[in-house]
């Protein structure tokens, strides 16, 4: 079998050693076996990754982890990015954009940029380091499953790929206007950026719990009962019965059980619907105002995106385009569309469904392109008269457009299309 090979977990050797694994996108119930290294297995219904199995995984993951701190250290102490025009040179760093959104008033943007390209990132490697940094000690800390608990909610909110795009953007927006030069710093984003989905990719969730259980830092349970109910647990994927109250504690992790997830639809909508009123703000709002020898121009997403087609850069406006109007229209769309037919139990295409709740859960964050791009402009071009960028509060309404939309995809439960069509008993 080759290293990138999958496993089906229903028609593998009915005399190996198996695991009872719930499918977390449709509900259906897996008997795993064992799984060969470089393996995975994929739900038979809907195709969702269950389990993937690499030996080497968790030293690669603490590899990539131990690089990512060091560039994230030469990111913030090493020269970033700078701008000359006439004469008059302006120097960022990488937490120059947060602190400049904050100067001016919009707080908010301010702690949305520093929570998503750098608070989520440190922390996210931060406690990779010390959970399979710790799995390494002839005595593991008791407390390791419980912070890996929290470094897995992280994964989302850490947007250094997405941070990468903004900058150049904005550096393409200013290369043309002044001379813009690229300092060893932002390299080292790059290389960080690397290290995290190195990290991310190389790591399964599964894994490391099996490694706690190994380890004694969690009790190894009974395999459950499929003949009784069972309930999968979002904090660890553990597949335990049913308690008879209908809820309760993971006896892995800790972390509270449901059947599914609360209220997903009624909260899903609450969302979505505040993120509709949003949208309308944050596209009539300048996003910035651009103010060059004491004159200004405001600019909205679609204003910015004509300038950047008007001045020949088709590539880099269809990019902003489709990432700042298209996803969060699409997400939105998509997101309706599950709801709708969740609530009226159609019983077609639930595997397409299935995959378009992948892809709106997936692209979300990218169209966090033109916040970034908007931090990376305001702390550069601070040039008195020269030349001045403000955010507006367009952006605000923006970011606040992206943020709810990731949360509303990730309350809502895919598996309820399914019981709504019949499909799980």
């Amino acid at each position: 079998m080759s290293q990138r090979s999958e496993l089906d977990a229903q028609v593998a050797d009915a005399g190996a050693p198996r695991r009872l694994m719930e499918c977390h996108e449709c509900g259906l119930g897996h008997a795993v076996p064992v799984l060969p290294d470089g393996t995975a297995a994929r739900c038979v219904r809907c195709g969702a990754t269950l389990h993937k199995f690499r030996s080497t995984s968790l030293d690669h993951a603490f590899a990539y982890a131990c690089a990512g701190l060091v560039l994230m250290l030469m990111a913030n102490f090493l020269p970033f990015i700078s701008m000359e025009i006439s004469g008059r040179t302006q120097v960022a760093s990488l937490v120059t954009g947060i602190f400049a959104l904050y100067q001016q008033g919009l707080w908010e943007l301010a702690a949305v940029v520093a929570l998503t390209m750098f608070v989520a990132p440190v922390l996210r490697l931060g406690t990779l380091f010390l959970v399979l940094g710790g799995l390494r000690l002839r005595r593991p800390p008791r407390w390791l499953p419980r912070l890996y608990r929290w470094a897995d909610l992280l994964g989302p909110w850490a947007m250094i790929e997405v941070y990468m795009l903004g900058v150049f953007v904005a550096y393409v927006k200013l290369v043309d206007l002044a001379t813009v030069v690229v300092g060893p710093g932002l390299y080292s984003v790059g290389g960080l950026m690397l290290a995290i989905i190195a990290a991310g990719t190389s790591l399964d969730t599964e894994t490391v719990w099996r490694e706690f259980e190994r380890r004694g830092l969690v009790p190894t349970l009974q395999q459950a009962d499929p003949r009784r109910p069972t309930v999968l647990c979002h904090g660890c994927g553990l597949v335990s019965n049913l308690p008879a109250v209908g809820h309760g504690e993971c006896p892995r992790c800790g972390a509270v059980l449901h059947r599914r997830r609360p209220e997903s639809l009624t909260r899903t909508w609450a969302l979505v619907v505040t993120a509709i009123i949003l949208y309308i703000p944050a596209n009539l709002f300048p996003v910035m105002t651009v103010i060059s020898l004491g004159s200004g121009a405001p600019d909205t997403i679609m204003s910015g995106v004509i300038e950047l087609a008007d001045a020949g850069m088709w590539p880099l406006a269809a990019l902003v385009f489709f990432a700042s109007i298209t996803v969060p229209v699409l997400k939105l769309a998509g997101l309706i569309y599950l709801l709708v037919s969740t609530q009226r139990g159609k019983t077609g295409q639930l595997r397409n469904r299935t995959v378009i709740y992948r892809i709106v859960e997936a692209v979300g964050r990218w169209s966090m392109i033109d916040i970034f791009m908007i931090s990376i402009l305001v702390a550069l071009v601070q040039l008195g008269e020269l030349a001045t960028i403000e955010p507006g509060v367009g952006a605000v309404c923006f970011a606040a457009v992206v943020i709810i939309t990731m949360i509303a995809a990730m309350g809502f439960d895919p598996r309820l299309m399914w019981d709504a069509a019949g499909e799980n008993s």
